[in-house]
Formats: structure tokens, C-alpha cells, sequence
């Protein structure tokens, strides 16, 4: 089979791929992602290249958790949320509205003030709370809590038993980290392709609703990544990198266009279902930035 994302994440790439693989190289022995989010391009080129080391890494504590139970403790993960599921799907709608308040509650005590042995359990919570919750999202409060409400799912596929044994077996030799990005500097080398998504840039004021670390990224954080991805650039590394267009709500703002000015930058389409005034979502442009040379 062919694996996907096992959660739903904002600013998820799948629809994506097809642009994106037009930039991979020909060959990757060696990978990093330094934001791997729902690791759509991960298991993308974990299948299409098999490459002998990868790192992925993620400031997401909570996520890189899960990632780590999908490839260390698939079986034991699997019948957690095969029991949740059973309990989810003999429930009424005002049943599991209140299930999902009570595991969101556990979840965020374990989040708080969780032992190690009980990462098994936040992981299982972790997936069932982006399952249920609104659109997917992963949004915390000034505290650190996950407070993103009940979506009213009626019967979503909360064990997808399957995925979950294909993503643990591509995940078996990869290396994960929790933290800032410019801790892989010292994995990243010249035979390295890194994929970078950070943070969007947000279009509007209220776009920012859809942060889901208490870290915020704004532009000094922008600049900083970029400065970065010089540095990487100029000692061989194949990169691409994703991020927001902010042409599509004012032409004028040059933004990326002046930041990347020595990188190729292609703009793409894509569907995005984030915003909360369903009029306004839709295909919108994305950037996919690279030092690697293609013909379009």
C-alpha cells in the first residue's frame, strides 16, 4: 500500500505532491525535515527513494511523540485507538461530544505533567483529538493546551490499522528530534536534500489562529530561516522550501520575492479549507522555493 499522513495537518501537502516532485533530485541517500508537520513529502520520499539516513524533527513535542509511537510501539498504539473507536462509534453525537471533552481534558493533563511511561497514551490521544476535533487543527493556548473544539465527526476512521503499520515500517530507521529547526545543522551536509515547510506567513490578521506551538514565527523568525537556508545552500545542500504567497492579497508586497531573490521561486496553486468564512476558502497561490534547477 501506500502510506499517508496519519493526522490531518494544517498547510498539509499531499495535494501538493505532484509540484513537489518535480524539485526532488534524482537520487536522495540522505533527508531532513526540520518541520515535518504531517510528513506528507516524508513518506513520499521514504517510498520513491529508500534513503540510508533521514532525520526529521519538529518543534511540536506532541507530534514528534506520535511519530515516535507509530515506529517504536505500532501494535500497542494500534489497540488503543481501536478501543476508542469501538466506544466512538456506539456513542450519539452528544455522547462523543462529551467523550471528546474528557480525552481533551486527559490529554492536556498528560501533556502538562505526564510520566514517560504514558507517552503510549498522549499518542493515541494525540490522533483521536485531530480526528474529532475542528478541521484537524493542532492550536494550543497561552498555557500550552490543546483547546481547538468538537467537530461533530460522525464516523471518522480513528485506528486506520493499515496506514499505521506502513508509516511504522518506512519510519524505522529515521531519527527524530524535538525542537528548533537549526538543530539539524549538524546532520545537514552536501549529499543532503532538505524539504523545509515552516510556519506560514500569515495572509491576514486572522490567519494566525492556525499556530500550533506556544512559539511564535513571525518575519524576524522569516529572516532568520533565510539566512539559514544561505548558509545551507552555499555548502552543497539541495533545497526546496514551501511557504505562503503573499501576492495573493497584496500584489505589491514583495515579501519572499526580495528574501529568496537568489533562490528559483515557483508559484503554485492550492486548496486551502482553513478559513473560517467558507467563502473564502480555495485554491489559493503557494510558494515552493529551491536551489535546484528544473525546467518547467
Amino acid at each position: 500500500m501506500t502510506a499517508h499522513p496519519f493526522v490531518k495537518w494544517v498547510g498539509g501537502k499531499s495535494q501538493l505532491l505532484k509540484e513537489i516532485r518535480i524539485k526532488y533530485p534524482s537520487q536522495i541517500e540522505k533527508y531532513c525535515e526540520p518541520f515535518v508537520g504531517g510528513g506528507a513529502v516524508l513518506f513520499d520520499v521514504l517510498q520513491k527513494f529508500q534513503p540510508k539516513e533521514v532525520l526529521i524533527n519538529d518543534i511540536n513535542t506532541e507530534l514528534i511523540n506520535a511519530y515516535t509511537q507509530i515506529r517504536d510501539n505500532r501494535e500497542d498504539l494500534i489497540f488503543q485507538l481501536s478501543e476508542i473507536q469501538a466506544v466512538y462509534q456506539n456513542h450519539t453525537t452528544e455522547e462523543n461530544k462529551e467523550f471528546f471533552y474528557e480525552k481533551r481534558t486527559r490529554y492536556n493533563e498528560l501533556k502538562i505533567s505526564g510520566t514517560e511511561q504514558e507517552n503510549l497514551e498522549k499518542a493515541a490521544l494525540f490522533i483521536f483529538l485531530n480526528k474529532t476535533c475542528f478541521n484537524g487543527l493542532y492550536r494550543v493556548n497561552s498555557k500550552g493546551l490543546f483547546n481547538v473544539p468538537f467537530n461533530n465527526a460522525r464516523n471518522p476512521l480513528l485506528c486506520d490499522e493499515e496506514n499505521l503499520r506502513e508509516c511504522s515500517r518506512l519510519l524505522q530507521n529515521v531519527k527524530m528530534t524535538v525542537g528548533d529547526y537549526k538543530q539539524c545543522s549538524n546532520f545537514i551536509d552536501e549529499k543532503t536534500f532538505i524539504y523545509i515547510d515552516p510556519p506560514y506567513r500569515p495572509l491576514t490578521q486572522t490567519a494566525a489562529f492556525t499556530s500550533y506551538s506556544e512559539n511564535e514565527f513571525g518575519d524576524k523568525e522569516q529572516v532568520e530561516l533565510e539566512r539559514f537556508i544561505e548558509a545551507l545552500s552555499e555548502k552543497g545542500t539541495k533545497i526546496l522550501v514551501s511557504n505562503s504567497d503573499p501576492k495573493n492579497v497584496n500584489r505589491k508586497d514583495d515579501f519572499f520575492d526580495e528574501l529568496y531573490k537568489n533562490f528559483e521561486i515557483r508559484r503554485v496553486f492550492a486548496a486551502r479549507a482553513i478559513n473560517s468564512n467558507g467563502k473564502r476558502r480555495g485554491a489559493i497561490k503557494e510558494l515552493l522555493i529551491s536551489n535546484i534547477a528544473s525546467v518547467f
